[in-house]
Formats: structure tokens, sequence, C-alpha cells
């Protein structure tokens, strides 16, 4: 039950956001959209960089979920939230590695097509995110976590990483 409860959050919100809304946003809008000039050194390079790129949001984001299962007894999703302070792994270094995940992801997207138009799409799921989490996802981690939030948050960055990991694990 557990895998389906995941299953269904990650099709839910990251496919959704990394699949379907960049395939929407090139089907729709593609003559106005700018690609790599196949067989150049920069359509090679891009790809083989938003390759890589893609894969290592791909990890990160897959080792965020993981930890939500085994540390949080939870999923990704609003509906269906972690029990648990989640603050191992990645979330030592960054409050929300599984957004910079997704993110990688589309950028990764971005220079492997050359799409400005997913390039733009990443920057607003990025300011979407960044407004949800102040208003709505950091204040409810609040209410259900308290003091042991409060604590990790005056620590961590939501965004970048600090120069040391939390420690209180």
């Amino acid at each position: 039950m557990m895998v389906l409860r995941h299953l269904l959050s990650i099709i839910i919100l990251p496919f959704t956001m990394t699949v379907l809304v960049p395939r929407w946003i090139t089907r729709g809008w593609s003559g106005s959209d700018t690609r790599w000039i196949d067989g150049t050194l920069a359509a090679a390079s891009a790809h083989a960089i938003g390759v890589i790129a893609f894969l290592a949001g791909f990890a990160l984001f897959a080792w965020c979920v993981s930890l939500f299962a085994r540390d949080g007894k939870g999923t990704l999703a609003p509906w269906d939230p972690t029990k648990r302070l989640v603050v191992s792994g990645p979330y030592r270094y960054i409050r929300n590695p599984m957004i910079t995940g997704v993110l990688t992801m589309l950028a990764g997207e971005t220079l492997f097509l050359g799409s400005r138009l997913i390039g733009i799409w990443t920057l607003a799921f990025f300011a979407i995110n960044s407004i949800y989490f102040v208003l709505l996802e950091e204040p409810g981690l609040e209410r259900r976590f308290g003091a042991p939030y409060l604590e990790y948050k005056s620590a961590v960055g939501r965004w970048f990483p600090g120069a040391t990991p939390w420690k209180n694990v």
C-alpha cells in the first residue's frame, strides 16, 4: 500500500511537472521555441550536459523520496505528508533537496532540448515553489513539528546549502 501511495504522489506531482508540462509546452508552442542545431558541437555538449543534469536531479529526487518513506513514514504529497521530520541525507545540507532535484531535472531538459520555453517553465516552477514554501509548507511544518523544525529551519538554508551539515540527526 505504501508503494502505491508513493507512486500516486510521484505521478501527480513531479512526473506532471517534469514530463507532462514540458511535453505540453513543446507540443503547443514549438514554433516559437529554440532548438539546438543537430550535428553541432554545441548541440552534442548540451545534450550530454542535459542528460547528466537530468540523471543527477532524478537521483537526488529518488533519494529524497526514499528518505520520506523510510525516515518520515510518509510521501512527498501534501495530502499524505511525513509523520516525522526528515533531516538526514541531503536534508542535512538544504531544506528542499527534492525540489532542487526536480529543478535540476527541468534544467537538464532545458539544456537537452535547447528550449527557452522549458527554461521559462523551470523559472516559473521555482517561483511557484518559493511562494508555496514560504506561505504554506513552512508554516505547516512549524505547526506539525514545532521547536525541532524551527531549530532546523534556522540552521539549514531553504535553497542554498550551508557551510556545515545539520548535525542534529
